[in-house]
This record gives structure tokens, sequence and C-alpha cells, in this order.
């Protein structure tokens, strides 16, 4: 079952509150899609690191429930 963009929003701004989130479906069936996280709490983080904590945000879904998530993570100016 596709999980809605809504979900995946709720769920990142759940663990990271100060967090703008913008998504997109890439290919229209709920289980494509790209998200642009922009976040303080990614300050002196690696892409890596910051990466990690958007799919920790996501409590395992990735692989699953959410199949495919073209991820691009930001600081606020």
């Amino acid at each position: 079952m596709p999980m809605a963009s809504e979900d995946i929003e709720g769920m990142i701004v759940a663990a990271l509150p100060d967090a703008k989130v913008e998504i997109t479906d890439l290919a229209g069936d709920g289980d494509h899609y790209a998200a642009k996280v922009t976040s303080a709490s990614f300050a002196g983080k690696s892409r890596v690191q910051q990466h990690k904590m958007v799919y920790e945000a996501l409590g395992g879904r990735m692989g699953g429930v959410l199949h495919a998530l073209q991820l691009t993570t930001a600081v606020p100016n």
C-alpha cells in the first residue's frame, strides 16, 4: 500500500519540528517521491548524517511502504 505524501511530511516534521518539507510525487503512484527538507537541525552535519536523520524520522518505512525517496537536505540561509 502506497504512503501518502502528507504522512511522509508529518513524520519528518514530528521528528524535526522546524523542518520545511516539500514533497513531489515523481510517478503519480504514491511510491516514488522526491523530498526537499530544510532544517536548522542539519547545521554542522554531513549530508550523510542529514539524510540519516530524515530516514530515521520515517521509522523504517524506507524500502517497504515507501519504495523510493529522492532526498535533498539543506540548512536555512
